[in-house]
């Protein structure tokens, strides 16, 4: 009998997308393979761990743990963790859990798929089992980061910023689109630097306009741009092709001088603005996703009051936020004092986060009566939840579509907007 294997995956849409390659060189070395099962019940778990904030790293060895707890009682024989915390934790770790039986690093995907089938997978440098829903998928465009700002410890993790090559990402997608994707949400840790180290130039905008060409590309969405040393050829695609999603996903952190140039962001409040104003020109009808952090050292009631009014005053379409967290060896965590208690902390997350969720119910209620193309994602009793091209899978809102007829997973349909919540939108077919 083959033997069956667990993986779960920690964290993010990028560690989605390393969890869906080892879980195809596994198969091609003749595992069964399940993914984030409701319980272990395979032979063997493969963890795949984050490690990006405290919350984080914290649930991935709570995860551990738990396949320490199941292998005690003879539920799994064998336990492997990989990603972010085994890469930047490996030694430590190793020493606190020898229940473990290996630990593999961020990208050593094919040394864990061989060390357990004791051969090498012959699986294609981009091929993967894809995890989610059928009709959507993220693309990894990049891996690294060259930014090193104060607060991240995403640098010391994956290392240097690194582009995959156009005509790799290319196979992929038109790979995909064979077997059914028709969405794509294009990943990295920084889009805006895409092409840079590998080209001398920015390419973004070229892999795009060469995406949205691939026959059976219904949408590519942006996620994880970053202000300073902005592509902007990449705005024009998205105004020249319609399947490219009205969207940006770019993180600001926050707007204060101070704070900005504590947190080595290489911009200012006003360039944050300026750089708004020109998105929204260029574009128009942009839905922007943003995330901010509060408490970060140097973040006084004054800087926090600029934060606040900042979000007033730039209403974005999706924002959300956190608090910070000190990581070792970081810029920050080596210069600046922590000290901002976790109860201000807090309550600014949730003062901010109150705001914006004025501001998101103000957006969709200018919806209501528009009509828009979404895709459906699933259902439950009463309706069919769907997706417009203005929201991600996962950490977007939702489109509550009436069951008047028939519809699929992957299905795209026109609707009406009938209602409007703060995260949720209700609408009814129309065509």
């Amino acid at each position: 009998m083959r033997k069956t294997i667990d993986v779960v995956t920690m964290g993010c849409s990028k560690n989605l997308v390393d969890s869906e390659r080892v879980i195809k060189m596994l198969q091609d070395c003749g595992f069964e393979v399940t993914h984030n099962a409701e319980a272990f019940t395979g032979d063997i778990a493969v963890i795949n761990t984050c490690g990006f904030i405290g919350d984080a790293k914290e649930e991935s060895i709570e995860m551990i743990l738990n396949a320490i707890s199941a292998k005690d009682d003879g539920k799994l024989k064998e336990i492997y963790v990989m990603g972010c915390l085994s890469e930047r934790y490996r030694d430590e770790l190793k020493t606190e859990m020898p229940e473990v039986d290996g630990w593999y690093g961020k990208f050593d995907w094919s040394g864990l798929a061989s060390g357990l089938a004791g051969r090498h997978p012959a699986t294609a440098v981009w091929d993967r089992q894809i995890t989610t829903p059928r009709h959507y998928s993220y693309i990894k465009i990049a891996e690294g980061c060259n930014r090193f700002c104060s607060f991240c410890a995403i640098p010391l993790i994956t290392g240097r910023f690194k582009s995959r090559p156009i005509e790799d990402i290319l196979d992929e997608v038109a790979a995909l689109v064979s077997r059914g994707v028709r969405e794509f949400n294009v990943i990295a840790q920084d889009l805006s630097s895409y092409g840079t180290d590998l080209y001398g130039s920015h390419r973004l905008a070229e892999l795009i306009d060469r995406m949205s060409q691939i026959k059976g590309v219904e949408w590519i969405r942006l996620h994880y741009a970053y202000p300073a040393d902005f592509p902007w050829d990449v705005l024009d695609v998205m105004n020249l092709r319609p399947n490219v999603c009205k969207y940006l996903d770019v993180a600001l952190q926050h707007v204060s001088d101070n704070v900005l140039a504590n947190m080595r962001r290489h911009i200012d409040g006003e360039g944050t603005r300026r750089f708004l104003r020109r998105v929204r020109e260029t574009v128009p009808g942009i839905h922007l996703r943003t995330t901010l952090m509060v408490g970060f050292p140097g973040e006084g009631e004054k800087e926090f009051e600029e934060l606040k009014e900042f979000v007033s005053e730039q209403c974005f379409e999706r924002m959300g936020a956190f608090a910070y967290c000190e990581e070792e060896d970081t810029y920050g965590a080596k210069n600046f004092s922590d000290d901002i208690s976790p109860e201000i902390k807090n309550s600014r997350l949730d003062e901010i986060m109150a705001i914006q969720e004025e501001i998101a119910l103000r957006h969709n209620e200018a919806k209501i009566g528009c009509r828009m193309r979404v895709i459906v994602d699933s259902e439950n009793e009463d309706h069919y939840i769907a997706r417009s091209e203005f929201d991600s899978p996962e950490v977007d809102p939702e489109v509550l579509v009436e069951k008047s007829r028939k519809l699929l997973p992957g299905d795209f349909v026109e609707v009406e907007i009938t209602d409007a919540m703060p995260f949720e939108l209700l609408a009814r077919i129309v065509k």
